[in-house]
């Protein structure tokens, strides 16, 4: 894949959610997104799952938005690109979760077909890191949570 297709489109992808974590309309997500779009976020927390089809995807996004209170962003760092539909980026994330700023890396391994996202995989640098910022405040935890 040429590096600055793949750098573009990242760049639309990304600033199509920047916007939309800020509180925007998802017609540019929609825009970037192929209608059977897979994402998959590992882990233990809040947002972690597998998410199928454009519209999953989108309250997935707006899952993250209201956990982050409209505070998260995504920063671009790299992109690699070789044969193939397939881009990987380095992202950093940063976001103010209740109350407590938050920063993150992840890996995002995207399938492209076209000229739109197919798929993500998200790799966080970081487990145990990724899992505490996007855990559920709203339920208890611990041993003694009902």
């Amino acid at each position: 894949m040429d590096r600055e297709y793949a750098v573009a489109l990242l760049h639309r992808l990304h600033a199509a959610q920047n916007a939309f974590y800020a509180g925007g309309d998802d017609a540019p997500l929609r825009e970037v997104l192929t209608e059977d779009v897979a994402w998959h976020i590992p882990g233990r927390n809040a947002i972690a799952g597998d998410h199928h089809g454009v519209e999953a995807v989108l309250a997935y996004f707006r899952r993250r938005r209201e956990l982050a209170d409209r505070t998260f962003r995504l920063h671009n760092r790299d992109v690699l690109t070789g044969e193939g539909e397939w881009i990987t980026a380095l992202t950093d994330g940063t976001a103010v979760i209740a109350g407590e700023e938050h920063t993150w890396s992840t890996v995002g391994l995207y399938h492209v077909r076209d000229g739109r996202i197919a798929a993500c995989r998200l790799l966080p640098f970081d487990p145990a890191v990724f899992d505490a910022v996007w855990s559920d405040r709203s339920t208890p935890a611990g041993p003694d949570a009902v």
